[in-house]
């Protein structure tokens, strides 16, 4: 998957090489599988990157939201995995060290983070708070 994304002085992209230790944000090999098997399948436009974001609701402040996206200039892109993710600069405040996986289990599939930040999460494991 090679979407193209425009490279500004202000928004340069960042690669993160599998190998490397502790990249901003991750991705799990079997969630970087699934980003493209989801972008083959929707036949998404390769302009659109994965907008990884953070937004204030849930029942514990704050919700995590996943789609695809045109960059804007504020983003901050990164490349993880051969895909190529953007987010916002104030989301990137509560992503910072997180990676995202991609799960199967009996209550259903989906994708799942494992943010460091979080001090605590609702039941439901669909919000949580720093």
């Amino acid at each position: 998957m090679s979407a193209a994304l425009t490279e500004t002085p202000q928004a340069q992209t960042t690669t993160v090489d599998a190998g490397e230790e502790s990249p901003i944000i991750a991705l799990s090999e079997k969630a970087a599988e699934k980003v493209k098997e989801i972008r083959a399948e929707e036949n998404i436009e390769e302009s659109y990157a994965l907008r990884l974001k953070v937004q204030g609701g849930g029942c514990s402040g704050f919700s995590y939201d996943l789609y695809f996206d045109q960059p804007q200039e504020s983003d901050r892109p990164f490349e993880v995995r051969g895909v190529k993710l953007i987010v916002d600069q104030m989301s990137l405040m509560y992503l910072a060290g997180t990676e995202v996986d991609y799960v199967e289990g009996l209550h259903g599939a989906g994708f799942k983070f494992q943010n460091p930040n979080v001090k605590s999460t609702c039941g439901c494991g669909s919000s949580f708070s720093v």
